[in-house]
């Protein structure tokens, strides 16, 4: 019989080489068996403990529990002897690598996007990233593709960036949009080479990682917004009836609370509701901006785009006019 499962532990090995020759610490996950949940095999080897239970009983907890992060390393002695016989998947640990990964996901069978993405009609996380694209660059940044890339095996991607200069980026679960989490500090993605229910994770495009896109990161490192009521004011609209009060602070403290990678989203749809009042003729157009652009603003949205997405906003909204009595 063909030993199989040690050239398994062969080719991880090889390609675990190679990902730490490119300057990338990497560790090993659990072996993936067919038989068991396939998100086991995304899971580290080692430590085989969580912190409250370690027992200083591993050689490398001797001086207090040591995780998979530390324990990440592009030392070829130690990757040789890691996988010599085991075929561990493979983990890239992005902070020490210097990575932010971009992962992007495929919806599970009848999910449905949220609200403030119905109306865009994306398909999966490459369709709400482009969208963000749209939304956050002239161009769409036609750069954005052109990075080292992983095909996961669920379907989806994975795309590899440098680190920015500045404070170290966290993980994110959908922050920037729809079906798109992060990995930096703390974080670490299943490696090329690996496989989790027998399905591969393959490279795609084997080009060096590029510099993260700056409008990613002013995403990913968004400016504190201000207390909603700072952002308030007293706008003129504020001068109308009891309830268009209320409904413009309602919209505002909506607005302000939106998370980075839906704020223009959330911009659009705080235009459309008071879009549809003006068209009732509650508030005027120009009384809708004002409320508006000051907290669109503050949330780090740019002057260009805050004024585009009111336009567009009022425009879907006077298709549907809401009168006040």
């Amino acid at each position: 019989m063909p030993d199989l499962g040690g050239r398994r532990a062969a080719d991880l090995r090889t390609a675990a080489l190679a990902h730490a020759a490119r300057g990338w610490h990497v560790f090993p996950l659990r072996p993936d068996n067919r038989r068991n949940d396939p998100d086991q095999a995304k899971r580290p080897a080692f430590p085989d403990h969580s912190e409250d239970r370690c027992t200083r009983g591993d050689p490398r907890c001797r001086d207090g529990h040591t995780g998979w992060e530390p324990r990440a390393t592009r030392d070829p002695q130690r990757i040789r002897r890691a996988w010599a016989f085991t075929p561990h998947n493979i983990g890239i640990a992005c902070g020490p690598a210097g990575l932010v990964v971009i992962d992007l996901d495929t919806p599970k069978p009848g999910a449905e996007p949220p609200p403030e993405w119905t109306d865009m009609h994306p398909r999966d996380g490459a369709d709400v990233l482009g969208l963000l694209a749209a939304q956050h660059t002239d161009g769409g940044d036609p750069g954005l593709w052109d990075t080292y890339t992983v095909a996961t095996g669920s379907g989806g991607r994975h795309l590899y960036y440098r680190h920015p200069a500045g404070p170290p980026l966290r993980n994110t679960a959908g922050a920037l949009g729809w079906l798109i989490d992060t990995r930096a500090h703390g974080g670490y993605v299943v490696a090329a080479g690996s496989t989790t229910g027998g399905r591969p994770y393959r490279v795609v495009d084997d080009r060096p990682p590029a510099l993260l896109p700056g409008w990613i990161t002013s995403l990913l490192r968004p400016a504190e917004a201000p207390p909603p009521r700072q952002v308030l004011g007293d706008f003129s609209a504020f001068r109308r009836g009891a309830y268009v009060r209320a409904a413009v602070a309602r919209t505002l403290d909506r607005l302000a609370a939106a998370r980075p990678g839906v704020r223009n989203a959330a911009l659009y749809g705080a235009a459309v509701s008071l879009g549809q009042l003006a068209a009732g003729g509650a508030l005027a157009e120009a009384e809708v901006a004002e409320a508006l652009i000051p907290t669109a603003l503050a949330i780090g949205l740019t002057e260009r785009e805050t004024a585009r997405t009111i336009r567009s906003g009022l425009a879907a909204g006077a298709l549907h006019p809401r009168e006040v009595a």
